[in-house]
Formats: structure tokens, sequence, C-alpha cells
């Protein structure tokens, strides 16, 4: 099943500004974000991603910067804008700041014990979810990009 979006949920209504940070990967895109937010005269919500003792980093929590930077580059989170105020300037309201993901998903979700141990309860059942979740991810980025062109004024 698809992860929930709460970022296109809140974008749908218009005049909400939205946000999705990961400072890990951006650390200028998430100030910028913050900043952005602060200054709109109406609803804001700014989404970042931030891993958790739960997931179970590998690497250990000391690497959580890292860890999002490899959500981002994996696929796994984008960063977005979505400024109602540009479009009364006649620009485009949505910014996708992340770009296409350059890393492995599956390779990501697998250094999360939160992954990896369905891996080693049910790997064949863990294959097929984590193919599906990859596959997933890919769309959602597609389906980005099409938003930055469908709100595209110019």
């Amino acid at each position: 099943m698809k992860k929930k979006d709460l970022a296109a949920i809140a974008m749908s209504y218009g005049y909400v500004y939205v946000a999705q940070v990961a400072m890990g990967a951006d650390y200028n895109q998430c100030i910028k974000a913050f900043t952005e937010a602060e200054s709109y005269h109406g609803p804001s919500i700014v989404i970042a991603y931030a891993p958790c003792i739960n997931h179970g980093i590998r690497a250990g929590m000391s690497q959580a910067q890292t860890e999002i930077k490899n959500a981002v580059a994996a696929g796994y989170w984008n960063n977005l804008r979505f400024d109602p105020r540009l479009a009364a300037e006649g620009k485009n309201p949505f910014q996708l700041d992340s770009k296409a993901p350059t890393a492995d998903y599956k390779q990501f979700i697998s250094g999360e014990v939160r992954y990896s141990s369905l891996t080693r309860a049910f790997p064949d059942r863990a294959d097929v979810l984590f193919d599906k979740a990859a596959e997933n991810a890919k769309a959602k980025y597609e389906h980005l990009l099409r938003m930055a062109k469908l709100y595209d004024v110019e």
C-alpha cells in the first residue's frame, strides 16, 4: 500500500504553504522552507524527515543526518515546497527541490532494522514488498515532476 501523502493533501487546498524538508540532504532548502513558512500569512505545514531510534539505523543515531541524506538520494523522501504567494505573482507555486534518485532504494531500506528484520523473517514476501515500495517511490517522483509542470504558468 502506498504511503499517505500529507503534503499532497495540504497542497490540494491551494492556500496552505507546504514544505517537505530533509536537513541532512539539503540544509539550505530546509532553512528556506522554514523562513517561507514563517513569513506566510496563512496556514503553513513543514514536514521534516527525521529518523528515530525505532528505525534501527545500522550506522546508529549518530549518523542520522547521513541517513536523511541517503533517504533523499534513494527517493525514499522528496524535498519540495508549495508557496501559494507565487501563484498570485503568476509564478509556479510548486517547487520540487529534490533531484531524481541516484541511490538504490532497496539498499537504503535494507540499512534499517525495521525493514531488514522482515527480510530475515519472510524473505520472499519482503522481496515482493520492497520491489513494490521501490516502484511506488519511482512513481511518486514522476508524479511530482508532473505536478511541477501542471502548476507551471509560464
